[in-house]
């Protein structure tokens, strides 16, 4: 369970509590609850200055105004006060049953989990981040009109007594005609190292650079960096229009040479990047490295510290493309995470062309910066929850509306899933979890929050009668935990089956879904359960 409030916020929230009920009052809330997402869940828009939630009473953390550490009504912070909707006047829950994250769309983990396994041996426990694994699948969410997220919090019974898979799946709009987006600004920052010389690193990446430039619009500009023992500016700022002769030139003349100083890459690449800003325009840096650096600045935040400016100022995201059997994970999900980017990781031909030549185009706009979630479990029918991975997006709950501290940025096209263990208690009826999320609108940095609602016979169904996109989801995340064995953080999901076991399931799937990825994940199982211990 996680825990971030002190015994002294404990002691006032029970003062408020005792002083509360003496004096009698009775504290209500005005926000109520719209558009159903089924007969269980409901989700609704929630004003970014109160607390949201619904009838039940139990919502996130409370909004914050001027400094950190005041609440807005003026409470000290960590207090939780009463919430929207709440006719008995119900306080939030404790603590406890808070838990907040930073959103994150990232797949490498599973994509280079993937690689590993078709080359013949398991990935390494510390390489596996199950929200990666997760958010891997395509998901049947429903999608909002405009800008922001649509929230559907669903779940189901697992084969262990009273515990329950929560799934808290955030959806943006779809990506819209290639017109409409805004014209991109790409800065290429690409590694020339000599470990780039594998076959399936450089050559992939050229090969579906000179399709994607074809693909992109005239209004469009691109940049190229290379790096090896040191970076350099091999094409400026260039708009497509008549100049797609110049990209497909540099893309051409790229060929592996010396060592792999990653920091002067990334360094160059913001410059570039900053030098060639267009405004109205999405300015982008993509990195595309095996993030083996061994020269200069090897650590990602003294990297990051140096492109800082570039990063808060100019809104410049990363996105960060891994290759290589031999890749530097770590590195690369930290510069992404913490550079207000994602990542993924390209094997082969199909993947490169598809990040490259269908996602990069279709998704070079932004709906969401800083986008958090935050769940709010009731005391009343929750025993216990855990949150399947995300171990390093956790934000303290105090800070989920605190809009200085970073979250995760998401494009159109996209879909965010959250997976919780959840025990419930015995006979538990009634409501069972509130899921919010919170972004600045990219334009305007203004706040918006969005949430949905769970109740207790949402999770009667047994999870492998629920329906197959959850199915699917958990599936992943079975498989995520299985290759975890071994990592010191590692603890066994509650109705974990066997590898043998999952691959049936993921099989299953995948003729009921007719999803290519889904039998990739059943493939890849098997290769894993080849390799048990």
């Amino acid at each position: 369970m996680e825990r971030n409030r002190t015994h002294r916020t404990r002691r006032l929230r029970s003062a408020l509590i005792a002083a509360t009920a003496a004096s009698g009052l009775l504290l209500t809330g005005c926000n109520g609850v719209s558009d159903s997402s089924g007969d269980n869940g409901q989700s609704g828009k929630a004003d970014s200055r109160q607390n949201s939630g619904g009838g039940s009473g139990y919502a996130p953390a409370p909004a914050q105004s001027g400094g950190a550490g005041e609440q807005q009504d003026g409470r000290a912070d960590g207090e939780q006060g009463d919430t929207e909707g709440n006719p008995e006047g119900d306080f939030a829950p404790a603590p406890d049953y808070l838990s907040t994250f930073a959103l994150d769309v990232d797949t490498a983990s599973y994509g280079y989990a993937r690689r590993t396994l078709a080359d013949g041996h398991r990935p390494d426990p510390s390489t596996v981040r199950p929200e990666e694994f997760v958010n891997s699948f395509r998901q049947d969410y429903e999608r909002p009109d405009g800008n922001g997220f649509s929230v559907t919090v669903d779940g189901a019974r697992t084969d262990r007594e009273n515990w329950s898979l929560v799934r808290v799946g955030l959806a943006t709009r779809t990506a819209g005609q290639e017109g409409e987006r805004p014209p991109a600004a790409l800065t290429f920052v690409i590694d020339i190292s000599g470990s780039m010389a594998e076959p399936g690193r450089l050559d992939l990446a050229k090969d579906s650079l000179g399709v994607m430039t074809d693909r992109l619009r005239d209004d469009d500009s691109v940049a190229i960096v290379t790096f090896s023992d040191e970076a350099e500016t091999v094409l400026p700022m260039t708009r497509l229009d008549d100049h797609r002769d110049r990209v497909h030139d540099a893309i051409d003349d790229l060929e592996p040479t010396d060592s792999t100083n990653l920091g002067a890459g990334v360094r160059t690449g913001y410059a570039t990047a900053v030098e060639g800003l267009r405004e109205g325009a999405t300015n982008r840096v993509v990195l595309i490295s095996d993030a083996l650096a061994n020269t200069g600045d090897t650590e990602a935040a003294s990297i990051l510290d140096r492109i800082s400016d570039a990063r808060r100022e100019h809104g410049i995201t990363l996105f960060g493309v891994g290759v290589g059997s031999e890749y530097g994970d770590a590195l690369m999900e930290s510069l992404a995470d913490k550079g207000d980017g994602n990542t993924t990781y390209v094997s082969n031909e199909t993947d490169a062309r598809e990040v490259f030549c269908e996602q990069l185009p279709r998704n070079i706009d932004l709906t969401a910066r800083d986008a958090k979630a935050q769940v709010a479990f009731d005391p009343e029918t929750v025993a216990e929850f855990r949150l399947i991975g995300y171990d390093n997006r956790r934000v303290a709950d105090d800070d989920f509306r605190d809009d200085r501290v970073d979250g995760g940025e998401v494009g159109p096209g996209h879909t965010v899933t959250a997976l919780y263990a959840v025990r419930t208690k015995e006979s538990a009826s009634g409501h069972l979890a509130t899921a919010t999320v919170r972004w600045l609108d990219p334009d305007t940095r203004e706040p918006h929050e969005e949430y949905g609602q769970l109740e207790s016979e949402a999770v009667d169904e047994a999870l492998w009668d629920a329906p197959s996109r959850l199915q699917v989801t958990a599936v992943a995340a079975y498989f995520a935990d299985a290759l975890r064995k071994g990592d010191d953080n590692w603890t066994t999901l509650p109705g974990a089956p066997s590898l043998s076991e999952l691959a049936d399931r993921a099989d299953e799937l995948a003729d009921t879904t007719e999803d290519k990825a889904v039998r990739q994940l059943a493939e890849a199982i098997d290769q894993a359960g080849r390799y048990e211990d």
